[in-house]
Formats: C-alpha cells, structure tokens, sequence
C-alpha cells in the first residue's frame, strides 16, 4: 500500500501527464492546450525541484547540484541545436543570446533573489569564500574567450570564429570545466560544502538506492518536459512578443527564464533555509556548465553542419556582462552575504531586462 501511494505522488504522477500531453500533440489544441500546457510546465517544474532535493540528499554536496546542472545543460543543448538545425530567423544567434541570458538570469536574477531572500531572513548568510572563488575565476575566462574575444579576432569578418578557432575556444572550455569539477569533487570538495549546514537541511534519513535511482530517472523526464514544452510554447510567446511591440530577444529571455525555474527555486528554498552555500554552488555551477558545456557542443554541430554560428556579443551587451560579472565578485568577496548586495544584483538583473526590451 505503501509503495502504491509513493507510486501516485504527484510529482511522480504528473510528469507522465505531461510526456503523454506533449506526445500526443495536445499542446497544438488551440488556446485551452497552451493553457494546459503551460500548468503542466510549472508542476513539471515543481516535481523537478522535488526530485533534485532528492538526488542531492542521497549523494551529497557538491555532487546534487552537479547532476542538476549538468541534466539542465543537456537538455538546453538539445533545444539550441534544434532551434539552429531547423533555420529560420535569428538561427545564428540563438545559441548566443541563449547562453548570454543563462547567464545574466543567473547571476543578477538566481544569486540576487537567493542573497536578498536569505538575508532578509538571516540578516548575514556565511559561505566558504574560496568556493565562490573558484566558480568565478573559471567562469570569466570562459565567458571571455566565447563571448567577448570573437569581436576582436581577424582571421573572419564580424563576430565570428573561424572553425580552427572555435575548435579551440571548445576544447579550452572544456579543460577549464573538467579541471573545475576534478577540483570541486576530489581535491578540494571541502571548499563547497558546509558541514553544519548539511546535516541540518538532511536531517532525515536517505533515500534508498532505488528511490534515488527512480527520482533521477524522473529528474531527467521533468526537465525533458520543461525543455520541449517551453519549445512548443516558443511560437506563443513569440506571438505575445510581436503584439506588446517588443525586440525578439526577449523570447530568448523568457525561454531561459523558464528553463532556469527548476534550479532557481531549488536555489531558493535553500537560501531560504539557510543554505546559501548551496545556493551559490547551484547558481554559480549552472553558469559555469551552461557556458562551458553548451559552447563546445553547439560547435561541434556547426562545424559538422557547416552552420554559421554568431558568438560575440555587441557592446551593450559586454558592458551589462561585465557590470555583472564585476558585482557578483564584490558581493562574494567577503564570505557573507547582506540584503545590499542582493538589490544591487536584481537592480543589474531589471537594467538588463529593460535594455532587451528598450535597446
């Protein structure tokens, strides 16, 4: 009876829902399949939150926030390259604007709704600095050599790799992203987890083997359905876009936003338990895996494809990442977080929102 009512939970329940809406073409019935649709995406984004916690307290810290943000990278992967594979309008700088509002909703919108949540709560929030270290210094130098370096090469004209380029741009995102992992889970694994703070936000006993293994299997088809659902969605929003007057980017911003909803909230409710070391591993990690994972992937279809792929952004765009980058090392300089330093970064987080939408 037991193991019947665990096999009827909802967040177990309603994701099959969801594959089955989307399989069988549901999301194409007018105004009340988009409408149901869009339920379906926020529960599947609910039982995802539920099933990552899960996951996360089986394994551990850091490695639950890793499969979080690695299952979340594939799944983006997957949908860029759709999106790039199909053409049409804006197919060169898909992979671009998505990868870049990752980012900025990561690190102005997750890590500012996540500081100032804890704070207002907690007042202080403590974390290891070196962590938080650790995750910036490789991100800038992969946010640098994929998005900011193309505008000031010349062996192609324009904001443009040549394929000998980006082979090389990918294969250096991917030695900084493993070297940080080999860091994050042997070498230095104390740096990102709080050992106080672990034992009370697991206070419960672990989930068994099989229920950790069925919970993943679940992770995996919630995100799925997250993916293909915002994908499916696309030609809506699109719509709603064109008719408020809107630039097209902001599609992209939407897209990501709600891509980004399952390790947001997750981020969140840590914060909110007063686990910010969690939070920051969750926010800061899927900025790290979104750039360094995403790129090298995307290049490897443009080559084989022989897709003109647009990677460098213009000079608005470099300022807001740069102002971004900048203040999220300030705020986490110090090892401990203030309601300050969360207004700041969703004051950068509204700027960059308000620029997509006024250029």
């Amino acid at each position: 009876m037991m193991k019947l009512k665990s096999f009827l939970h909802w967040t177990v329940v309603l994701p099959i829902i969801a594959t089955l809406f989307y399989l069988l073409g549901f999301l194409a019935y007018g105004v009340w399949g988009n409408v149901v649709g869009a339920l379906l995406l926020f529960g599947s984004v609910l039982a995802a939150v539920h099933h990552a916690e899960v996951v996360a307290h089986k394994v551990g810290e850091p490695f639950g926030t890793i499969i979080l943000a690695i299952c979340i990278t594939i799944l983006e992967v997957g949908l860029i390259v759709s999106f790039m594979l199909s053409g049409g309008e804006g197919a060169m700088t898909y992979a671009r604007d998505t990868v870049f509002a990752a980012v900025m909703l990561i690190l102005n919108g997750i890590l500012g709704i996540c500081i100032w949540v804890g704070s207002r709560r907690y007042k202080e929030q403590f974390f290891i600095t070196s962590s938080a270290t650790s995750y910036l210094v490789s991100l800038v130098a992969i946010l640098v050599l994929t998005l900011v370096l193309p505008n000031y090469t010349s062996s192609k004209h324009g904001p443009f790799y040549t394929a000998t380029q980006l082979a090389f741009v990918s294969l250096a995102c991917l030695v900084i992203y493993s070297s940080f992992l080999m860091f994050q889970t042997v070498r230095h694994r104390n740096y990102f987890v709080v050992e106080e703070a672990d034992h009370t936000l697991h206070e419960a006993d672990p989930p068994t083997v099989s229920k950790t293994v069925i919970s993943l299997v679940l992770l995996v088809i919630c995100l799925a359905v997250v993916i293909f659902m915002a994908k499916g969605l696309s030609p809506v929003i699109e719509d709603f876009v064109e008719q408020i007057g809107a630039p097209r980017p902001l599609v992209g911003v939407i897209i990501a936003t709600v891509v980004l909803l399952p390790e947001g909230l997750a981020a969140i409710r840590a914060a909110r338990n007063n686990q910010i070391q969690t939070s920051i591993n969750l926010g800061l990690g899927s900025a790290l895996a979104s750039v360094g994972l995403t790129i090298p992937a995307v290049s490897v279809v443009c080559i084989v494809y022989d897709i003109p792929f647009v990677l460098g952004l213009d000079m608005k765009s470099v300022i807001l990442l740069a102002l971004s980058v900048f203040t999220v090392m300030l705020s986490l300089s110090r090892g401990k977080t203030n309601h300050l330093y969360g207004s700041v970064l969703l004051v950068n987080l509204a700027a960059y929102i308000f620029t997509v939408i006024f250029p």
